[in-house]
């Protein structure tokens, strides 16, 4: 009996989630604010993961590159902390950091330093990565210590 591949064959929608906000950040009513989170693709998160992953031959002291087993030896440098937000800044749709409005507010071009500009007790922040990342389904693991230390950057 053949098994059927209609259940992977899924339209590709947009999916908005909604979260509260932190309870710092309060509506004309007193109420915390609700955050919309855009859940972005396994794709997309590699993809804005990969930005900031740089990969260059490894050398020694004396300026020759190192080599194992006939292979030349590669370093990897991640600026972790840079793609959390770089995820944040685009799975969030309310707030918009993106906006260009509020980009210049804080006087910002980088995309990348909007979470913690308008985040900027320590506090907000976390519950910011804690619920994108909820949403997102990154929540780290308890041995996921790159990642953990990424978001309290």
């Amino acid at each position: 009996m053949a098994k059927d591949l209609k259940y992977f064959m899924r339209d590709q929608k947009e999916e908005i989630i909604t979260a509260p906000g932190p309870d710092t950040i309060l509506d004309d009513e007193g109420n915390p604010l609700t955050l919309e989170i855009k859940v972005l693709s396994a794709a997309e998160i590699r993809k804005i993961d990969n930005n900031y992953r740089k990969r260059s031959i490894a050398f020694n002291d004396k300026g020759a590159p190192y080599i194992s087993d006939g292979e030349v030896v590669f370093k990897v440098e991640k600026d972790a902390a840079r793609a959390v937000r770089h995820i944040i800044a685009e799975a969030l749709v309310y707030p918009d950091l993106k906006d260009p409005g509020l980009m210049e507010h804080y006087n910002c071009v980088d995309i990348t330093e909007m979470p913690q500009l308008v985040f900027s007790k320590s506090d907000e922040y976390s519950h910011v990565v804690r619920v994108v990342f909820g949403a997102l389904g990154l929540t780290p693991g308890a041995n996921d210590s790159e990642t953990l230390n990424a978001a309290k950057n």
